[in-house]
This record gives C-alpha cells, structure tokens and sequence, in this order.
C-alpha cells in the first residue's frame, strides 16, 4: 500500500522485543516496519527510511554464527538507533570491542546520564532502565562518545562522533523503563527529524482506496466471526465496495451464548451488510462425536468449517476475492529468522485458516497493523465498543473449553456458565483489564449436596490472565467477593454444575486455553 508516511525500519536480530519495538515507534506517530536483519544496504537506501533502529538479541556478537548486518547500511547517513545486541554490533562494525561482562545485568537498574546529548535531551539526570545482558561494549576508540552509564556497565549508552549511530544497553521500549517512550521520542523527532504522520484516519482512506483499486468490479468474501479481526476487515471493506462485498459467517455450535444473533444483529441489521449465515450446528457435533484428543479437535472443525464457508462461497457470483484479518504480527511470525519464507505459517483464526485452494485472491488489509491499532480503527469506524474490546476466542470455539467429548448438554452447560462468568467480570468493570477470562468445563464429576439431596455433577474451573502480549500471562488475582459471585450464581443458575474451582497457573508452564 502506498501510504503518504515517514518510516523508520527495525532489523530483527532475534530479540523477544522487537514487535514491542515496532509498537512504541508508532506510539510516536511514525510509521514502523520489522525487516529481517539481513536485508542489503541497496534495500534500505532504495526504502528511503528516516531512520533504522538495531533490535536486540540472544547472541553474542563475538560468537562464530552471530547475526551481522551488511556493514554498508552504516555508511549510509541514515540515522541509527542500536539497542542492547543492537549497540554491541554496531560499536563492534564501527571499531569497539564487546566482551562478556563483569557483572551481569538483568532487571531493574539506576542509569546515570553523562552527557545530554541529542538521544537523552531532556532526561534527568538519573533514572530507571531495564537491562538484559551478559555482554557490554568494553573498549571504544575516540570516534565514541560515551553518553551514560551504570554501576556495572560504564558505557550503557554511547554516540559516535562522524557516523549518526547512538547506542543504548538497555531496553527503552518496555514498560520497565518509564522514560522510554521520552527517549524513542527524541530519536525520531530530534534526530530523525520525523514530522509524525502516521495516523489511523489517514490509514483508513488509503486502505479504502486500495481496495477499491485492487478489487475493481469484482465481488468479495469475507470470512465473518464476530471478532474484532474480522469485523473491522468486513466494515473496511463494505465502506470500500459496498454490496461487492458478502460476508459469510459459520455457525458452528461452538459459539458463546446468543454470539451467532449477535453478529447478525449488527452486521445485517445495523451495518446492512450482505450476511450469509451457514447454520453447521448439527455438522460440527456429528463430526465431533466420541472425539475427546484436543488436537483432533481442531483438525475436524478447521476441515469442517471449510468445507461449509467453501460451498457458501463458491455460490456466490463473481467472486474472486477473500477478505482476511491477517495482522502484522501474523505477517512477522511467518519469517524464518534469517528472513527466508517459513515452511509453516501461522494459521489465522478469525478465517479458520482457509486454505489456498479456495480459489479466491486475498485482500488482506490489516496486514501493517498490530491489535491495538486495529481495534482504534473499529471504533473510528461506529464499531460497538463491546465488539471493538472483545477478548480473544479460540477459533475452535467452546470445543477446546470442554475437556472431553463434545455434546450439546455440555456445551449448553458451558455456554451460560461462561455467560454468569462474563456478566460478573464485567459488572466488577474487570474486562478490559482481563487478557482473557472464561469458564471450563472439566471431565470430571464431584459430589454435593443441594437442598437435603446428594449430587454427582460437573466440575467449573474459571480462568483469568493478565498479559500484554499472549506470548506469557499471569493468573489474575480477581478479588474474593467477585469469585464468590461467579461461584454462587453458576451452581444456582447452571443445572448440572456442584463446584466451580478457579485457575492460578500461569504461562508458561501452562497454556492459557485448557486445550
């Protein structure tokens, strides 16, 4: 897409940070991009960015296999930001010397400002950084300006004198380091000269008119889930090209309570979209029956939901396109890390992974955008903000939050247990602070007594985790009177639960999703 904006360049050297990088850059209003670190000079002078910034990474820089960049890209003119692993290669390629450390740095440390350059304009003289190595610049020669330091690290941020490279030991772009964002700020505007035009309204006109460019008068098909992904694909899309778009949404069985009216209710009703909607029910549970492996489980509803959006779609005159909600961190986790095409790319929930022989050309609009800038077009655009703020949901539905075989009596206790669990976090005004919360169902049975009778019936366990990035993820400390709550109305409310326990595992070593 051809977007009127300023962009700076991040070369991936395998940190577990760099898409937090790439975030807290467009935070800034400038426009960020993950390339491979092996990306030519040639490459990069021909993008023409208004700045590149070196991520970190496991290796060490004096290893054999260490990640190197071409050398040329320093002697570009372009301005260079190098962080941790970053700082190390690029004092190594311009004549420092990097050495394991004496003392190891790792967490919470006081920097301490030598000099007020450019980079630490503005800072005080003394504050908190994150660190994360066993390696620091041990030597430099007077072509390096030594700008900051630790207790351990004498040079934990340095500039070169001729070449516009600055440095930095630590990580600017966690939370961790609460100035941060102050010293991003003054490499893109300071000395980057960035004018910060990066903006989501701007995003949504472009992305409209390349739609509309690239479909012409064909007719396309969006996979629909109800998800945030998919929704903002299909508004995007339907105010691109209007009734050219049909959106097909699978009613699989797996759903929420009264998910599947939902959707209908806003994208038929409110939005006028053109809505098919496969009613699969009876389909997806006579394929699930006696299956209880989570693995087959996913396999027999991703070829199940296929076959059913496949017969939908190729009844649809004249279409030649599928709409998908691919993101950038979809496109990101489908490299290599030598930047090569992975063998295996990550399947996309919100479309059940369609496969390519579906036909259809893709129209991936969100593939520059991560999740919040997603859901900040889905309110720019009307979404309802309940849609806009929904929690992920596993694109094989309730299927893997029943431990054990599928059936409609289990999946009718799951769907309004669940529902008393969402009631009582959001009533609590928990939800947006949740990563993710729901109830599952386990295979197992325990005794109770109701009234002056025993009972044998299901068990509930709750989950609640806090995470920024899904990759970890804390067990929620949710407060006692709200688990009360949720305990207290699904034994009452939910025929066929006695128990309802509450998970405290957090990932890893444990998944978020039970299966």
């Amino acid at each position: 897409m051809d977007l009127p904006h300023e962009t700076v360049l991040i070369l991936d050297f395998g940190s577990q940070y760099v898409q937090l990088i790439a975030r807290r850059v467009r935070e800034q209003h400038v426009y960020s991009e993950i390339v491979p670190h092996t990306i030519t000079a040639a490459a990069i002078r021909k993008r023409a960015p208004k700045g590149l910034i070196f991520s970190g990474g496991p290796a060490s820089v004096y290893t054999k296999d260490a990640p190197r960049c071409d050398p040329d890209i320093l002697r570009l003119g372009i301005p260079i930001l190098g962080i941790c692993y970053g700082m190390q290669l690029g004092a190594t390629l311009l004549g420092g010397q990097v050495k394991s450390a004496p003392a190891r740095e790792f967490g919470r440390t006081t920097l301490h400002i030598l000099r007020h350059e450019k980079l630490l304009a503005d800072l005080p003289g003394e504050m908190t950084v994150w660190n994360s190595h066993g390696d620091q610049v041990d030597g430099i020669s007077e072509d390096f300006i030594p700008i900051a330091r630790t207790a351990t690290c004498p040079v934990a941020a340095v500039k070169h004198r001729t070449t516009p490279f600055y440095g930095v030991q630590f990580h600017p772009e966690v939370s961790h380091t609460p100035q941060g964002p102050a010293l991003l700020a003054n490499f893109l505007t300071t000395i980057c000269q960035c004018r910060g035009d990066w903006r989501i309204r701007a995003f949504i006109d472009a992305t409209e008119a390349d739609i509309r460019k690239k479909v012409g008068r064909a007719h396309v098909v969006c996979g629909l889930s109800g998800g945030v992904d998919s929704s903002v694909v299909a508004m995007l899309c339907h105010r691109a090209i209007g009734k050219q778009l049909h959106c097909i949404f699978v009613d699989n069985g797996l759903l929420r309570l009264n998910e599947a009216q939902s959707v209908e209710k806003t994208f038929r009703d409110h939005f006028k979209m053109d809505l098919i909607v496969a009613d699969a029910r009876q389909l997806f549970l006579d394929r699930l029956r006696d299956v209880v492996d989570p693995e087959k489980k996913r396999k027999i509803i991703g070829h199940a939901f296929v076959e059913v959006f496949r017969e939908k779609a190729r009844a649809i005159p004249g279409a030649r396109f599928l709409a998908q909600g691919t993101l950038y961190p979809d496109v990101i986790e489908s490299r290599s890390p030598t930047g090569a095409p992975s063998a295996t790319i990550k399947t996309h929930h919100n479309v059940g992974g369609l496969p390519a022989e579906l036909g259809f050309d893709l129209v991936e609009p969100l593939r520059e955008l991560f999740k919040d800038e997603v859901r900040q077009i889905g309110l720019e655009l009307g979404m309802p903000e309940d849609m806009v703020w929904r929690q992920p949901f596993p694109g094989p539905g309730l299927a893997v939050r029943i431990c054990g075989e599928v059936t409609a009596q289990r999946l009718d206790i799951l769907r309004k247990a669940d529902a008393v669990v969402l009631d009582e976090i959001r009533k609590a005004d928990l939800y947006r602070k949740l990563g993710q919360s729901f109830a599952v169902l386990v295979p197992v049975k325990s005794v109770g007594v109701m009234g002056d009778e025993r009972t044998h019936e299901n068990v509930l366990a709750v989950r609640a985790v806090e995470t920024v990035d899904y990759m970890t993820a804390d067990w929620a400390r949710l407060p006692y009177d709200v688990l009360a709550r949720i305990s207290n109305r699904v034994i009452n409310e939910v025929r066929g639960v006695n128990r309802v326990v509450y998970d405290i595992s957090s990932k890893p070593p444990s998944t978020i999703e039970w299966e």
